[in-house]
């Protein structure tokens, strides 16, 4: 399956007194390379100025820890869609320290297309999913 990678540093912001990230980062650290996969796709599952009204929420989150990224590491996150559904997709990523050449974190979320003003499921959009599809080979 293709993967999208996305390529940052541990600041300073990231880290606890011991400069080891915070285990809550690394969410943020998914959700960075979410965003920057919809940019370079060239989508805007929130509309883009349309009255789509669209909301993903997390229904579920998942974070294995494998070894620590400290602050100036250099780290790469994979994210695969290994599900795509007519609501949701199940995005997994993993976490790569490049600094260290270990693994570091493995995980998923998933996420539901929800109406903002209405606050229920509703379907993907088909030109956002159809991208999706395409680009992971789904």
């Amino acid at each position: 399956m293709k993967a999208y990678r996305y390529r940052t540093r541990v600041t300073w912001v990231d880290t606890d007194a011991a400069r080891v990230a915070h285990f809550s980062n690394y969410f943020r650290y998914f959700e960075r390379a979410e965003q920057e996969f919809y940019n370079k796709l060239g989508v805007d599952p929130f509309g883009g100025g349309d009255d789509r009204n669209i909301w993903l929420p997390r229904v579920e989150a998942n974070c294995r820890y494998l070894s620590p990224c400290k602050l100036n590491d250099m780290i790469e996150v994979e994210l695969t869609a290994s599900a795509i559904g007519a609501k949701s997709i199940k995005y997994e990523f993993g976490i790569r320290n490049l600094t260290t050449e270990k693994d570091a974190a493995k995980g998923y979320v998933v996420v539901v297309s929800a109406s903002a003003s209405e606050g229920h499921s509703i379907p993907l959009p088909e030109d956002f999913s159809s991208r999706l599809r395409k680009f992971f080979r789904v």
